[in-house]
């Protein structure tokens, strides 16, 4: 559906309430010639106000063909919101898919991007809680990405406008107070990414005991992300009792057959066996150029005046730096958002785009389905994607909610397996064209991405460079060392050398002399050894032979 530029829906985190933020006062409900789709008119005193859902309708219960949004019965304050922003007959999707919901039955639908999904479910989600009174959250809506799930909560509070609802988006990059206010409030909507909510269920006050409606939107890009771990977590943590529960996705890959059959209870399916196609308001065209050329073709092609904005996705954060890069040289405003960009940064460059500051938006695929510009003119498929799927959600950003937009596809000749894939699945061959004033055998110096081969050869490189950078850095400390171990020995042996040496020139040792007469050498010498005498020699206790005897 359409959106509002003159809001950003990334620009906070904070709870999204109709009747405050619009500075009108919200409407009190009237249900003077309202009648819910496929049940008797009952005055709103004597309609229980319980949080259980609606009674399951019979399978073979008849569901009418609605063509206005009139016939859907809905309470006058989310008419007036749907007046508001000019919508008065529902898409496809939205007319299969609201009235079973409005019913209490379980949803499981496959619609293209860009179809009105979002209001799809919100719609019997806004009825149903202006029924069952406020104060408590009783939807929760899970979101594959950040942008996607402000989107959603930006749409439903569009919706809500005239309504006393409160709608809060829950998703990481931003701090947990906010959100953690909104799950205290008791909002009647949370929006979430798994992985955000999964860290709030750590705590007590996210405890989520009156949920009764349990949204998966775009399910199968869940899947695609690996968050069905999550999805099952989070499943862990809802209450037991009996909920409705919707999915709705652009593609019905087999995973999510197989989870539908674990968690919806007798499912309305729409459009299940429809393959997805891209819309039909798209006008497709191929560009065949070479890899080198991309840059100076894509900037050729802004130099049309009638393009007013364009949603460039390249297939690498790396490569949608470089081409931001490129453009901000060449004088086009231009701003990036993929999954290396902060939070703060992504809405800001989201927002810049939406109010004209920005020409160009390049982006990765982490975008594809979380961006909603009104009246997006062009879709560039920089490069070509390696899924089909990736291919229809790109160019799915225009031509959105009935409208015409154009897709261009700059095709390099190593991308032609990709687009055969794309047309194998479109069953039909794209047109090509090429600009008559663009020189396409041109030389370049500026090239977006060097080719793998050099890459590789560039890498081989640097690592023989830092392995020989490492040898002679061992080489140098091992010479160091050796040198001053060498210089250490020499220093020892100066030192040993010079003990030797006063040695030898000290004096020769003179024995001690008695008296002051010097005694010769020669009388020295000559003296007799003294001999020891017997042990009894000198012994007085020892008596005389023949002395008196006592």
């Amino acid at each position: 559906m359409s959106q509002n530029n003159s809001r950003n829906a990334f620009s906070t985190h904070t709870t999204h309430r109709a009747g405050e933020h619009r500075g009108t006062t919200p409407h009190q409900r009237n249900d003077s010639g309202r009648q819910p789709a496929g049940r008797p008119f009952t005055p709103h005193a004597e309609r229980p106000a319980t949080s259980q859902p609606a009674p399951v309708a019979a399978a073979s219960t008849p569901i009418p063909a609605v063509t206005e949004f009139a016939g859907f019965n809905l309470f006058p304050a989310l008419n007036q919101g749907l007046a508001d922003l000019g919508f008065a007959r529902p898409t496809p999707i939205q007319a299969q898919s609201i009235p079973p919901a409005l019913l209490g039955r379980d949803v499981l639908a496959c619609a293209m991007t860009g179809s009105g999904k979002t209001a799809a479910f919100m719609l019997p989600i806004l009825n149903r809680l202006l029924q069952c009174g406020a104060g408590r959250t009783r939807a929760l809506v899970l979101s594959p990405t950040r942008e996607l799930a402000a989107q959603i909560a930006e749409h439903a509070s569009e919706l809500a406008r005239h309504t006393a609802l409160r709608i809060t988006p829950v998703f990481g990059g931003v701090g947990m107070g906010p959100q953690q206010a909104a799950f205290e409030r008791g909002d009647e909507v949370i929006v979430a990414t798994p992985g955000r909510l999964l860290d709030h269920f750590q705590y007590d006050y996210a405890k989520l005991a009156d949920i009764n409606v349990l949204v998966l939107d775009e399910a199968d890009r869940m899947l695609d992300m690996g968050f069905l771990p999550d999805i099952r977590r989070v499943l862990r943590h809802l209450p037991a009792t009996p909920r409705q529960t919707l999915f709705f996705s652009a593609t019905m890959p087999a995973p999510i057959a197989e989870l539908s059959r674990e968690m919806l209870r007798n499912p309305v399916a729409i459009d299940i066996e429809r393959p997805s196609k891209p819309a039909t308001g798209i006008s497709q065209t191929l560009y065949p150029v070479s890899s080198e050329l991309k840059t100076k073709l894509f900037l050729k092609l802004l130099e049309d005046p009638n393009i007013k904005n364009v949603l460039a996705f390249t297939r690498t954060k790396h490569r949608a730096n470089r081409l931001a890069d490129f453009l901000d040289k060449n004088g086009v405003p231009c701003a990036r958002i993929h999954g290396n960009r902060s939070q703060q940064q992504r809405t800001e460059a989201l927002a810049g785009f939406k109010s004209g500051e920005y020409r160009v938006l390049v982006a990765t695929d982490i975008a594809a389905r979380g961006i909603d510009i009104e009246a997006l003119s062009h879709v560039v498929n920089f490069d070509v994607p390696h899924i089909v799927e990736d291919y229809i959600h790109r160019i799915g950003r225009t031509a959105r909610a009935s409208m015409v937009g154009d897709a261009w596809t700059l095709v390099a000749p190593d991308e032609e397996n990709d687009l055969r894939q794309i047309e194998r699945h479109l069953a039909k061959r794209l047109p090509r064209a090429t600009l008559a004033e663009f020189d396409y055998t041109q030389k370049t110096a500026e090239r977006l991405e060097i080719p793998l081969a050099e890459r590789i050869a560039a890498i081989r490189a640097r690592k023989a460079e830092e392995r020989a950078r490492a040898r002679a850095k061992t080489e140098a400390k091992n010479a160091r060392i050796l040198a001053e171990e060498t210089r250490r020995l020499e220093k020892e042996a100066v030192r040993a050398a010079a003990v030797a040496r006063q040695r030898t020139q000290a004096p020769a040792r003179r024995p001690a002399q008695t008296g002051n007469r010097p005694q010769s050498q020669a009388s020295y010498q000559s003296r007799p050894a003294r001999t020891p005498a017997p042990w009894h020699a000198g012994d007085d206790r020892t008596p005389a032979r023949g002395g008196n005897r006592r």
